[in-house]
């Protein structure tokens, strides 16, 4: 009780200060790249998911996540209202933080997640019925793989690794913003960017915050946080470098929104495994994530999907890359906390790492669905076509952007 490591805690809620600043900064990268009459729109989908997630955190979800059986799907409410929890206590034995500092780096996480799905259906959806989703998806899918994933549950216990969020922010997310491009349909009006000094602002924020979001995930300052930092990076810079080659040569110019989108991509692939790949694998696994989230991003294209910011292409097929990347080329020899990938002996790992991403993207993309055909029986989901025209800033909030 209370023998906590003040330097850990301190580097802890440093982490948890950059994941916060990952949402802004995701507010002015969608900002950036949504037309004048929407920016508003988009941005405030990301702000209120930091004040209505934390809500939800402190009434049910820390608890969802992180009390109950072993080997669960969710956890249960013994927690909820954060009852029971005093600042005296510990996280874990092995973890000598205060309860409350994991709870708040938890809760970032929780917040930014959801936030990520709103690029994909930009300039279409009614507030009021994002609000309900919003909170529908963090209790029945965000908070569910939290628990299963880092909260001892069942793919815990199955042995499943996400060392930040491959499977359970990435993937899902990016496969419910998928679910979601296909329920709502195209925009009637598609306007490109308006701004790529916001989109350059904020791919900086993200990739700011990425390193307490990735090395932060370590819970302690040791070798493994300074390789998860460093993997971030490195994945980052050579995801952006190729993005902007492969740029140059089949759109004839080095695009700077091609070197941003590639940054994030490298951000996004190389999560899941920052802390258990060493760096040769980090210049690996960045490269590959543009090249195939390039190739989804044509793919989608071809197929018609309307993902506006291509949240799936980036962040749903970087997910389940790095996923997969992870059951391929984790050492144990890197992080002996850890274990092996496929390449050093472990087959049985990249088998469980692959079916828990394949079947977490398949219950995201299908919960998503149903949910949103559900809140249309309420409330209309899309705006109307005219509401569209007028631009979501002054139809939804009545607000502009510019004056």
């Amino acid at each position: 009780m209370g023998n906590f490591d003040t330097g850990n805690t301190g580097f802890m809620l440093i982490a948890t200060s950059l994941v916060m600043l990952m949402t802004p900064g995701l507010a002015f990268f969608y900002g950036g790249l949504v037309n004048r009459k929407n920016v508003l729109a988009i941005m405030i989908q990301s702000f209120v998911s930091m004040g209505w997630t934390t809500v939800l955190w402190w009434v049910c979800g820390y608890s969802l996540c992180f009390s109950g059986g072993v080997g669960s799907v969710i956890g249960n409410l013994d927690h909820a209202f954060f009852r029971g929890i005093v600042p005296s206590m510990t996280f874990s034995s092995n973890v000598m933080l205060p309860i409350l500092v994991v709870a708040a780096y938890q809760m970032m996480f929780a917040i930014i997640t959801p936030a990520l799905i709103t690029g994909a259906f930009a300039n279409r959806v009614r507030f009021t019925a994002y609000f309900i989703f919003l909170t529908l998806w963090l209790i029945f899918v965000y908070f569910p793989f939290v628990h299963m994933v880092w909260g001892g549950g069942l793919l815990a216990q199955w042995g499943v690794l996400d060392f930040a969020g491959g499977i359970v922010v990435h993937a899902i997310a990016g496969f419910a913003a998928l679910a979601s491009v296909i329920y709502i349909g195209r925009r009637k009006i598609k306007e490109g960017l308006h701004s790529v000094p916001l989109v350059a602002l904020g791919t900086g924020l993200l990739w700011f915050g990425w390193y307490g979001f990735n090395a932060g995930s370590e819970m302690r300052v040791d070798a493994i946080t300074g390789l998860a930092f460093l993997n971030t990076d490195i994945a980052a810079s050579f995801a952006a470098v190729v993005w902007l080659i492969l740029a140059w040569i089949f759109e004839k110019k080095p695009k700077f929104v091609g070197l941003l989108t590639g940054a994030v991509a490298g951000l996004a692939t190389i999560t899941p495994c920052a802390g258990y790949v060493s760096t040769g694998w980090a210049v690996f696994i960045g490269s590959l994530s543009s090249i195939v989230c390039y190739l989804a991003i044509t793919f989608k294209n071809r197929m018609k999907w309307d993902d506006a910011l291509d949240v799936w292409g980036v962040h749903g097929v970087g997910g389940v890359l790095g996923t997969i990347c992870l059951g391929l080329f984790a050492s144990a020899t890197v992080n002996p906390h850890g274990t092996n990938g496929l390449i050093y002996g472990g087959g049985s790992f990249f088998a469980k790492q692959t079916i828990s991403v394949l079947g977490a993207v398949i219950y995201a993309f299908l919960f998503t669905y149903v949910v949103l055909w559900l809140i249309n029986k309420f409330t209309s989901v899309r705006v109307s076509e005219s509401e569209e025209d007028m631009g979501l800033d002054e139809s939804q909030h009545g607000e502009q952007a510019y004056l």
